[in-house]
């Protein structure tokens, strides 16, 4: 095997798989979580606001594990892309058709900063966004679009751009080296939903151009760099809805 081994977008070196395989051995009690923690603080694995990538660390134990360069203890609860049961929220379902301004104030609230919002959120996205919803790696944000009367209409999740997108890359026109350093200035919209019942012309544009407005300020301060660009991908297939 050739050393170092990129993984997450982090060289690693086979004296680093060797701790990692001491404090398996030394410490059979600890779970991932535990593990992946104090791989972080070791290593000094740290976001740009100085927090630890506890989510990347485990993604990145969990290849280690594939190649079988060494064996985790059992997952104890839902891994990275697994997400716990999702209980049923109420939300008003009465079918909605009406202009813009009727609905107005619409309103885009980051929901990762309201418990219930995000209960929402994680229980909309699942249940009415064709792709379902999984538990998001890594960094993310998640937003809900509020009508009158704080009513439900629609959700937003940006999460991780893609590492490679022929299209985009050629672009911006940076190297594989430029791209791994700045990756992090673009995140992707990875769902956007306008829930089946809502039938409110331009409500989609509005919304998603009030995200964008705050996407980079909220990024900014739940991890501490910026958004520079956000990318989406399109389904060129024929959508089967009639």
């Amino acid at each position: 095997m050739n050393w170092p081994l990129k993984i997450q977008g982090r060289f690693i070196t086979e004296a680093e798989v060797d701790d990692v395989r001491s404090f398996l051995h030394n410490y059979p009690s600890w779970n991932r979580s535990r593990l992946s923690r104090k791989l972080c603080e070791l290593w000094d694995w740290r976001r740009p606001d100085g927090q630890i990538k506890d989510m990347a660390c485990r993604e990145l134990l969990r290849k280690l594990e594939t190649r079988s360069l060494i064996k985790l203890p059992p997952r104890q609860t839902p891994g990275p892309g697994r997400l716990a049961t999702i209980k049923s929220v109420e939300v008003d379902r009465s079918p909605i058709s009406c202009s813009l301004f009727d609905i107005k104030p619409v309103k885009i609230v980051n929901a990762r900063n309201n418990t219930l919002h995000e209960k929402t959120f994680n229980y909309l996205v699942k249940e009415y966004h064709y792709l379902s919803y999984n538990r998001p790696v890594g960094q993310n944000m998640k937003y809900v679009i509020l009508g009158r009367n704080e009513r439900f209409l629609g959700c937003l999740l940006f999460g991780a751009a893609a590492w490679k997108a022929e299209a985009r890359d050629q672009w911006i026109g940076w190297s594989a080296d430029i791209r791994e350093q700045n990756l992090g200035l673009i995140c992707n919209n990875t769902r956007f939903l306008i829930l089946d019942w809502v039938r409110i012309p331009h409500l989609a544009s509005y919304a998603l151009g009030a995200c964008l407005r705050r996407l980079s300020s909220d990024w900014q301060q739940r991890y501490g760099s910026d958004i520079a660009m956000v990318e989406t991908f399109v389904d060129t297939k024929p959508s089967l809805a009639t």
